[in-house]
């Protein structure tokens, strides 16, 4: 019986988790990162791991198989990057990939590519001018690779990630804000699904399709935790953006593990 192979194009975070998760379903997975530890972590996992930096080299390793069933790509589009780094880092990438046979592929994005306007968002926003110029641009060229699907993740929590965490004894200017957020393990799963089933779509929301405020995760988050309150919530005028998973929730039939950021 043929073993399942996967890469995963930047290990970080999310790509981390992955990684272990597939090795305990049996699959067997290779893994890029520019961290010198995690490399040795995920060698560790049972990971086939290789240190790479997109920014400054687009070959492909002679001991990379040139055949994978998937590619989960999750290298970054940093708003701290500028515009000529971004291009030459995906530049690099779509390199990589273009050598390799592969069955998939997933770029990780992010909701953060939407501009801040009043109500609710999907997938079908096209207003090119008002979107994010570096996450528009990772996606272009990710996307003029064959079988590939973006996700756009929500903001991520889980395991050590704590929203009060962030606010304890701080002041909160966002609270009324509305949680775009999503937790690891959804994202997780929704890979595993994404890579299995075939339809239509190549574009999706992966967001809680519950959107309390800001203030009550803080608050439902401090509680469970044990974190410090903000010394205060003094909310700006803000907007009230909702982004919509509807899409992925009926292409993939999925029901969130989490569907509410309030039980993270």
């Amino acid at each position: 019986m043929k073993t399942t192979r996967i890469l995963i194009l930047g290990c970080g975070w999310v790509g981390a988790d992955f990684a272990v998760q597939c090795r305990n379903r049996g699959i067997e997975v290779w893994a890029s990162t520019t961290n010198t530890d995690k490399c040795y972590r995920l060698k560790s996992d049972g990971i086939f791991a290789f240190l790479k930096d997109f920014d400054v080299d687009k070959s492909v390793p002679d001991f990379l198989p040139d055949t994978f069933d998937y590619i989960l790509t999750s290298v970054p589009a940093s708003s701290k990057n500028t515009i000529e780094t971004v291009s030459r880092r995906f530049d690099n990438v779509l390199s990589v990939i273009s050598l390799l046979q592969y069955g998939k592929h997933i770029f990780l994005s992010s909701i953060g590519i939407y501009p801040h306007i009043e109500g609710r968002i999907d997938e079908d926003f096209n207003d090119q001018e008002t979107l994010n110029p570096l996450l528009f641009l990772a996606e272009e060229k990710m996307t003029s690779l064959s079988q590939t699907i973006v996700f756009r993740l929500g903001g991520l929590f889980g395991k050590n990630r704590i929203f009060a965490k962030y606010f304890a004894g701080k002041i909160c200017t966002t609270g009324e804000q509305p949680a775009n957020f999503v937790h690891l393990q959804d994202v997780i799963q929704l890979v595993f699904l994404a890579f299995a089933m075939d339809f239509e779509h190549r574009l999706f929301n992966i967001v809680c399709p519950e959107h309390p405020s800001k203030k009550e995760v803080i608050v439902a988050s401090a509680a469970k935790y044990g974190y410090e309150l903000p010394t205060s919530f003094e909310p700006e005028q803000t907007t009230q953006k909702i982004v919509s998973s509807d899409r992925v929730i009926q292409t993939l039939e999925y029901t969130f593990l989490y569907p509410s950021p309030l039980n993270f």
